[in-house]
């Protein structure tokens, strides 16, 4: 059972969009995943309960007071959203069940200066570098941002999975409890391009 957790200390970099659109992409495979949040914002679980029930399913997974607690029997697949500011015990209890952690980043300096210690943590962690990997936030990929991003987070160690565009997609879909997973492909062609090799990387 992969659990994927999705981690930045810095808030406002996109986590829950990861979080709840990776959730959408194992229910679409179906698999039966959960949803963990372990933000006291509850951004990921409100988002759940806007979920119709005409998409595939979506399970949340309460967390307690932060603390993660063993999923119900059935779950495949589990996604876990973290909460900005992660860190001392919490964050190794969050560490120690994830089978890999994906790393939203935004490629402005302020982002960057503020993952860096945590990234560095990561990089040289128990986990190793072939299981943590920095996801591009609101980046053109063919722009000097994204290999200025590429170029420290290489620095590190780590890999970049890819780089989601700034798009209304994402906010207009969650707005109604969807994912890129959930409408015509035609709408979110290049979105779901852009998706290929993280979601090949979690799975692997």
């Amino acid at each position: 059972m992969p659990v994927i957790v999705i981690a930045n200390p810095k808030g406002g970099v996109g986590k829950s969009t990861i979080a709840t659109n990776l959730a959408g992409y194992f229910a679409k495979q179906g698999h039966k995943v959960m949803l963990g949040d372990a933000d006291v914002q509850q951004s990921s679980r409100a988002w759940l309960a806007l979920r119709p029930g005409s998409l595939p399913p979506i399970a949340a997974w309460d967390i307690a007071d932060g603390h993660v607690a063993r999923p119900p029997k059935g779950t495949t697949h589990i996604v876990l959203d973290t909460p900005a500011g992660l860190s001392g015990n919490r964050l190794e209890e969050v560490l120690r069940i994830a089978d890999k952690v994906v790393v939203p980043l935004q490629a402005s300096m302020f982002d960057i200066l503020a993952t860096q210690e945590f990234l560095q943590r990561l990089a040289s962690g128990k986990h190793g570098k072939s299981h943590v990997g920095v996801l591009g936030m609101r980046i053109n990929v063919r722009t000097r941002a994204a290999d200025q991003l590429a170029h420290y987070v290489g620095n590190v160690g780590l890999p970049v999975l890819g780089y989601l565009r700034d798009t209304q997609n994402y906010v207009q879909l969650a707005a109604h409890g969807a994912t890129v997973w959930d409408v015509a492909p035609s709408r979110v062609e290049k979105d779901l391009e852009q998706w290929t090799d993280l979601v090949k990387w979690v799975q692997h």
